[in-house]
C-alpha cells in the first residue's frame, strides 16, 4: 500500500490571499497600515511569523518581541476569514479521487495548525478526502522534522517507508529528504518558480499530471 501526503498552503490550495489580509489587519491594528500585497505571496506560504517579520521590516525595524505578540492576533483574524479568497487548485480533488481508487492512502502533513487546517479543510468541503492530518502544532516537531510527514503515513494507514510528499517548498522538499521518501513540487502555485531549483524527484505544472508520477514514484505492489 503506497502513501501520498500532501502539504496544504500554496499546494494543495492558494491561501495566501487570506493569509495577507490577515497580516494587513494586525499592522492596521497598530496604526501601520497594509504593508503586504499581493506580490508578497510567497512569504505569506512560510507563515504567520514570516509575513509579521516582513512588515515589520518594512517599518524599519524587527522586533521579535512585537512578532511575538501581533501572531495571536494574526491567526484570529485569519479563523475569522480563513476562505474568504481561499481556492482549491484545479485538479487536485480530481487526481486525489484517482489515487485514492487506485489504492493509495491520502494525507496532508502542514505547518498551518492543526485546528485551523482542518476548519479550512471543512470549509472548502473536502476534509473527508484525507485519511490523516498532522499539522504544525500536533507533534512536539514539524517540518522539515521527519516525523510529522512519517506519522501523517502511519495515521492514514500507510507504511513510512512506502510514501511521497506532495509540496511547493524547500520545507517540504527537505522533510521529504530527512524520510528518505521522494517529493513531488508543483511549479503553479506561488513558490512555482522556484521549485525547479530544489531538484525534487518529480515537478508537475498542473494535478492531471500528478497520479502518473505518484505511481512512478511509490508504485502499487
Amino acid at each position: 500500500m503506497g502513501t501520498v501526503i500532501f502539504d496544504l498552503d500554496g499546494t494543495l490550495a492558494d491561501t495566501s490571499g487570506d493569509l495577507l489580509a490577515a497580516a494587513n489587519a494586525c499592522f492596521r491594528s497598530i496604526g501601520a497600515g497594509d504593508l503586504l500585497g499581493p506580490e508578497d505571496a510567497p512569504t505569506a506560504l512560510n507563515g504567520g511569523r514570516a509575513m509579521l517579520r516582513l512588515g515589520m521590516s518594512r517599518l524599519g525595524h524587527a522586533d521579535e518581541a512585537e512578532v511575538d505578540r501581533l501572531y495571536p492576533v494574526l491567526l484570529e483574524a485569519y479563523e475569522a476569514e480563513i476562505d474568504r479568497h481561499t481556492l482549491v487548485f484545479p485538479g487536485a480533488m480530481e487526481a486525489i479521487a484517482l489515487l485514492a481508487d487506485s489504492g493509495y492512502r491520502i494525507g496532508i502533513c502542514t505547518n498551518k495548525p492543526e485546528r485551523l487546517a482542518h476548519l479550512l479543510l471543512t470549509r472548502l468541503g473536502v476534509r473527508e478526502a484525507f485519511g490523516s492530518l498532522i499539522g504544525a502544532d500536533t507533534l512536539a516537531v514539524k517540518k522539515p522534522d521527519p516525523e510529522p510527514l512519517r506519522e501523517a503515513v502511519r495515521r492514514a494507514g500507510g507504511d513510512p517507508a512506502r510514501a511521497c510528499l506532495i509540496g511547493d517548498s524547500r520545507t517540504d522538499r527537505e522533510t521529504a529528504r530527512a524520510a528518505g521518501l521522494p517529493s513531488v513540487l508543483v511549479t503553479f502555485g506561488p513558490s512555482g518558480p522556484l521549485t525547479a531549483a530544489l531538484e525534487p524527484e518529480a515537478l508537475i505544472a498542473h494535478f492531471d499530471e500528478l497520479p502518473e508520477a505518484v505511481r512512478r514514484l511509490v508504485p502499487l505492489a
